[in-house]
């Protein structure tokens, strides 16, 4: 009776000869991410049982320390909405493909928007991971493939692009103040995703 649910969606339409399948994706394109600056609004069953379950922490501890900001600030900070830069993106610049990433992180979402024939390749070395998601690692003694399985570990939503693409791609966005870069690169293969390198978490 002291609990409640609030949840809110949006539905959206779009004509059918604009949709993108991923059947334009192909070995070459590369991959440019933007930037999430915290968890937004998935996995937060691993994050309150590594908080609650595994660490006994209270949702106002400093989030790590020397932080000004509590646990709670970190984890419930508010969500990155990309749809005004992707517009403004799709408008200037050839896309074939985009993956918002969300619940199943990369490895998840970026195989639903590839086309047959294609693995994307990561490098999870590209970009840099907040900080919240290492401090949930350390904490809940959490695995790569794991923390890669169900946080989006600092990597919004992806682009596919023709090599020619990514730099306007990147500078439209980060016109727009949402930070992007190249991650990674469409190669021949069977619709997976895989990391160069080793590990999953990125720098």
């Amino acid at each position: 009776a002291d609990q409640f649910d609030l949840v809110g969606f949006a539905v959206g339409a779009v004509e059918r000869e604009d949709v993108m399948d991923g059947s334009a994706a192909a070995p070459g394109d590369l991959l440019v991410a933007i930037d999430s600056p915290n968890l937004r609004s998935n996995g937060f069953s691993l994050a309150r049982r590594i908080v609650f379950d595994v660490a006994a922490r209270s949702l106002d501890d400093p989030a790590w320390e020397g932080s000004e900001g509590t646990l709670a600030d970190e984890l419930l900070a508010p969500s990155v909405i990309y749809a005004a830069a992707v517009v403004d993106v799709l408008a200037a610049h050839e896309v074939h493909a985009v993956a918002h990433v969300t619940g199943g992180g990369l490895p998840g979402n970026l195989p639903r928007v590839l086309g047959e024939g294609v693995d994307a390749v990561v490098d999870p070395m590209a970009w840099e991971v907040p900080r919240i998601f290492r401090e949930l690692q350390d904490m809940g003694g959490v695995s790569d493939a794991e923390m890669a399985r169900v946080f989006n570990l600092g990597v919004g939503m992806v682009l596919v692009v023709p090599p020619s693409e990514a730099d306007g791609v990147v500078a439209t966005l980060a016109s727009g103040a949402r930070p992007a870069r190249v991650i990674g690169e469409l190669v021949a293969g069977t619709g997976t995703v895989a990391y160069s390198g080793a590990g999953g978490m990125g720098s």
